[in-house]
């Protein structure tokens, strides 16, 4: 037999802390409240509609939301609307008992069974614990009797009398089925959530839930495997029996494991009071030495003090006594009544000096002391620093490590980092950061505390580079600091725009997704067909596309990335008043003969890049970057060959004329040159066979979260 009292652990809701009330089963199988899994979607609607904020979370006093699903608000709410009903509309929901987010599906709550026999076991347990307070029956004119059963069918408690008045014998109310009193009214058939006039009659075994027909035929369960409820029934109270009945023949090893957590509880208390006198040694320690270090220091303040007020005090003296009738200069004055010039020039001969050197002494006034104290200034920047760093070292928690390729600097930093053992052992990180300033002595880190292993920073400036390093918080103890990353930031604001699909653009050759930000070059039937008509050479068209947005001034950055496979693609910015003649240009077609970057000495090839070229272009292909030939280019074909970059940015500043071609993953620039901005530019591109090119994503602040995901 169970003691009723001694499963009171077990009928406690996670959300409210109290006995449940009404509990709802949740697809993760944990148990809630009705009324708990309510305010806990209505105050994420709040959070949501308030902008996130955990001061909006206060809609209940019963409901604390936890922190780390308040980071997680933007994706708990798939409608994202505010509330305007009785009815949460989030379809996930955040579990309190096992802390994850789950689906809820279409019909939110009301897809959600009552838990029925655990709100049995609950009744019996506030019986149990208020044995001595009464039922009273709900039909007694006042003062009501005491109940001595309750109607299920009429889910109401009666007195004798009133249960003979309401189930008159030889009715159909007569047949009800009725109970001891009660407070707990169940029905007698478990109806279908989805399907209200159907009763369940089977059991879905992948989403373990009871269905019905309806659910098998055509509803959310139709695929899925199921079984009668009376098989389900006799195989789970099966299951459970034999677990029951294992835990309880291992009772005395229960019981010796309790034991062994009672020691273990004791000896957690007893380290920790040894933990927190060494602590408290180690801090008087550090006390003790700065205190030695103040009394030192004060000591000598007080000396200088004392030995500059001697000095002072002396000069005081000395100039009070050239006052009339004081000091030196009364002394004189005595001397001169002397009328015996033997004894005159006796005495006023070494009188005559002093009175001369307190005559320059007189003209050039200088303190005998500084009254100023700067030297005993005590500068504590770095030991304030180094308190501030101080806590706990564990070798347990792993040291993070900055991840440079995931990390990116482009309109925004997205900083990632992850721990070498590939697991979450910190609970949060603090990211450091701080511009890098060769000028400055001494540096001032910005500090963020995050909770995921990301970061999204704004406002950093352009064409800077920054020092980045994070470091590992489990409770109050901290890991080192990571190894500090330098990554520099775009050399201007970045351009967004989309690959346009209408100017020029060849439907035929070229492929552009969904979103326009991603063109490739189908090298198919229409190439080999233009291929086949050239009976000499190898001449064959590039198909061009263009930004949808101009720049008319300004600097300006944009960054994309080149497929591997790419055979030729030409990137870089055409002027508005040179677009139909970059669409429509006879020397569009490369050859081996009058392409200016195939390193063939045709020798009018720099004339061509000059003269004749509409466009400002570079070309890549066959993960190579190759440089334009220029007079100033080095006439070694094999020199202006560089590796093609993982990305590639661009650097347009119509103010100065120039164009930049960069190594997105460094900030470094390959080649720059100058341009014409008489018009308005735009970035601009051309594919020749297999090739494609990708616009570089724009950082935002859940890029980082999303990231994480994956």
């Amino acid at each position: 037999k169970v003691t009723i009292k001694g499963i009171e652990r077990e009928l406690i809701c996670p959300a409210c802390k109290e006995l449940f009330t009404h509990p709802l089963i949740l697809p993760c199988q944990h148990n809630v409240c009705h009324k708990c899994v309510k305010e806990i979607l209505f105050a994420f609607e709040d959070s949501i509609a308030d902008g996130g904020s955990e001061s909006s979370n206060q809609s209940s006093p019963r409901i604390k939301v936890s922190s780390s699903s308040m980071d997680r608000i933007d994706r708990i709410s798939r409608s994202g609307t505010k509330r305007n009903s009785l009815t949460p509309r989030s379809s996930l929901f955040p579990c309190p008992g096992c802390q994850r987010d789950i689906d809820l599906g279409e019909r939110g709550i009301n897809g959600l069974f009552r838990n029925f026999t655990l709100e049995t076991i609950v009744e019996r347990y506030r019986q149990a614990a208020r044995a001595a307070i009464a039922i009273m029956c709900d039909f007694c004119k006042p003062p009501p009797q005491e109940s001595t059963k309750s109607c299920m069918d009429c889910s109401a408690s009666y007195c004798n009398e009133c249960f003979k008045i309401h189930h008159p014998w030889g009715t159909v109310k007569a047949q009800h089925e009725y109970v001891g009193p009660t407070t707990n009214f169940r029905p007698k058939i478990l109806m279908c959530p989805e399907h209200e006039m159907e009763r369940v009659n089977m059991y879905c075994e992948i989403c373990r839930r009871p269905v019905c027909h309806l659910c098998k035929l055509g509803g959310s369960h139709a695929n899925h495997r199921v079984t009668t409820m009376s098989t389900a029934y006799k195989t789970l109270k099966e299951k459970l029996s034999k677990d029951i009945e294992y835990l309880i023949s291992k009772e005395s090893q229960v019981k010796a494991h309790i034991t062994q957590l009672d020691l273990l509880l004791k000896e957690t208390e007893c380290n920790s009071e040894r933990a927190k006198e060494e602590a408290s040694q180690s801090f008087e320690k550090l006390s003790y030495v700065l205190e030695e270090k103040k009394s030192a220091a004060l000591r000598a303040i007080e000396a200088s003090k004392n030995l500059r007020l001697e000095k002072l005090q002396t000069q005081a003296e000395e100039y009070q006594g050239l006052l009339e009738n004081n000091g030196l200069v009364g002394y004189a004055q005595e001397v001169l009544k002397e009328t015996d010039p033997s004894c005159f020039v006796q005495t006023a001969k070494q009188l005559h000096v002093r009175i001369q050197k307190a005559t320059e002494s007189l003209k050039s006034f200088r303190p005998a002391a500084e009254t100023t104290f700067e030297d005993f200034v005590v500068d504590i920047a770095k030991q304030e620093e180094i308190l501030g760093d101080m806590s706990f070292h564990s070798n347990g928690l792993e040291i993070p490590e900055i991840n440079e390729e995931q990390s990116r600097m482009y309109n925004k930093a997205l900083i990632s980092w992850e721990c070498p053992g590939k697991t979450d052992s910190a609970d949060i990180y603090v990211l450091e950061y701080h511009k890098l300033n060769r000028e400055e002595e001494s540096v001032t880190w910005q500090k963020i505390e995050v909770c995921s292993r990301s970061k999204v920073i704004s406002d950093l400036d352009d064409d800077s580079s920054y020092v980045f390093r994070v470091r590992g918080y489990k409770g109050s103890i901290c890991s080192p600091w990571s190894r500090e990353v330098i990554l520099r930031t775009p050399p201007a604001p970045v351009f967004s725009f989309l690959f346009d699909d209408k100017c020029g653009y060849n439907s035929e050759h070229l492929l552009l997704n969904p979103r326009r930000t991603s063109v490739e070059s189908r090298a198919g039937f229409p190439l080999l067909l233009g291929s086949e008509r050239m009976q000499v050479g190898c001449y064959t068209t590039l198909d061009y596309i263009i930004g949808d947005t101009g720049i008319a001034k300004g600097k300006h950055f944009w960054a994309f990335h080149v497929e591997a496979y790419s055979y030729l693609v030409k990137v870089g910015v055409v002027s508005s008043n040179k677009i139909q003649k970059l669409f429509h240009n006879t020397h569009d077609m490369t050859s081996p003969r009058n392409e200016q970057d195939s390193g063939h000495d045709s020798g009018s090839e720099d004339a061509f890049f000059d003269s004749s070229q509409p466009f400002t272009l570079v070309t890549l292909g066959m993960k190579k970057f190759f440089i334009p030939s220029t007079p100033a280019a080095p006439k070694d074909p094999a020199s202006r060959i560089l590796p093609l970059p993982s990305c590639l940015g661009i650097c347009l500043d119509c103010d100065k004329g120039k164009v930049g071609f960069y190594d997105a993953s460094c900030m470094k620039c390959l080649y720059e040159c100058e341009v014409d901005c008489s018009g308005i530019m735009y970035p601009a591109f051309a594919l020749m066979g297999g090739a494609a090119v990708h616009l570089e994503e724009a950082v935002t602040a859940k890029y980082g979260e999303y990231h994480d995901d994956i």
